[in-house]
């Protein structure tokens, strides 16, 4: 099930105090980016974070750490719970954190021109 555009709007908007945040749609699902960065995934209308030392931590001091893939063959991500999406400060903090841990991404080659 695809996810729906007003989700993620709604965490686009209660994490713009993180940064550039940002979502590019991927095959009927988000990927969601933070200074050029993806660091969550938005698939079935659930919220994902890569995760990240930082995020653990930061997830960690609520005692729930809900890990789960974001969609089939993909590895865990930090599965974050419908009731801290309205905790716009707290979803801030988990933002700035993973992102500060996470690397760039590699930029994309070009195939070299044919002689």
């Amino acid at each position: 099930m695809a996810s729906q555009q007003g989700t993620v709007d709604f965490l686009l908007d209660q994490m713009t105090g993180a940064g550039g945040v940002s979502a590019k749609k991927m095959f009927g699902e988000y990927g969601l980016y933070c200074d050029g960065k993806m660091f969550a995934i938005v698939a079935d209308d659930q919220l994902f974070f890569k995760p990240t030392e930082a995020g653990r931590a930061w997830i960690s001091q609520l005692g729930t750490l809900q890990e789960a893939p974001p969609y089939p063959q993909a590895k865990p991500y930090f599965l974050i719970s419908g009731e801290l999406w309205d905790e716009r400060e707290w979803l801030v903090q988990l933002a700035q954190r993973s992102v500060a841990e996470l690397p760039l991404p590699k930029p994309k080659s070009h195939p070299k021109p044919k002689k």
